[in-house]
Order: C-alpha cells, then structure tokens, then sequence
C-alpha cells in the first residue's frame, strides 16, 4: 500500500489529526485523529513508494518494547483503519 499525498500531520493535544492540504482531499464531515503510535507509523510511511503490515510491524519493534504479536496486531489494526479512512491506496 502507499500514502495519499496531500495529507498533513498535526498536532493536536495528546493526538494528532490528518489534514487535507488541497480541496480534493477536505472532507469536512470526517476528521482522522491519530494517537501517537499511528502518527509515528504515518511519519515512517509517508514518503514511501510503498509498505503493507511487516515494514509498519518492523517499525513498530524498533520503536516500542512490544512483542512481535502485539506489534503485528497493531500493524494489521492501523493498516485497515487508514484504508477505511481513505488516505492509503492498495
């Protein structure tokens, strides 16, 4: 999968939110917040020509004292909620 380019990562108190940057991408009836863990995922991903669940899992490993389960879980979680979200392509 890829990123839809565009998006801009903010901050916002203890999330952060996904901002369109063009009028394609605004959609004023769906706003994506992240913790923080997805938006360290999303600054990793980004930039990429591509990535699926095992780069966002090995990612996760790096960053966090998880087990390979748990990290692997998490990938799988975000990973569908950025494809519902609508802002990764497969």
């Amino acid at each position: 999968m890829r990123s839809i380019k565009g998006f801009k990562l903010r901050p916002l108190g203890d999330e952060y939110i996904l901002v369109g940057e063009s009028l394609d991408l605004i959609n004023f009836n769906k706003m994506i917040t992240m913790n923080s863990t997805a938006a360290y995922l999303w600054q990793k991903v980004q930039d990429l020509d591509s990535f699926d669940e095992k780069k966002m899992t090995e990612l996760l490993l790096e960053e966090y004292e998880v087990t390979p389960e748990q990290a692997a879980a998490d990938a799988k979680a975000t990973a569908q909620s950025w494809v519902e979200a609508e802002i990764v392509e497969i």
